[in-house]
């Protein structure tokens, strides 16, 4: 996680790209959980 976290404060990745960082059903191959990115961006991942 310290990486996307990294990468996210510097402005490398957007929320829209870490959102594909993001383990879920269709992506089960993610690398960080959804709280996980709730604790970086500040917003609840939601499922599209």
């Amino acid at each position: 996680m310290e990486f996307w976290k990294h990468a996210y404060n510097l402005n490398w990745i957007n929320a829209e790209i870490l959102r594909r960082a993001v383990k879920t059903n269709a992506n089960p191959s993610g690398e960080i959980t959804p709280e996980q990115y709730a604790d970086i961006t500040g917003i609840a991942f939601e499922a599209v």
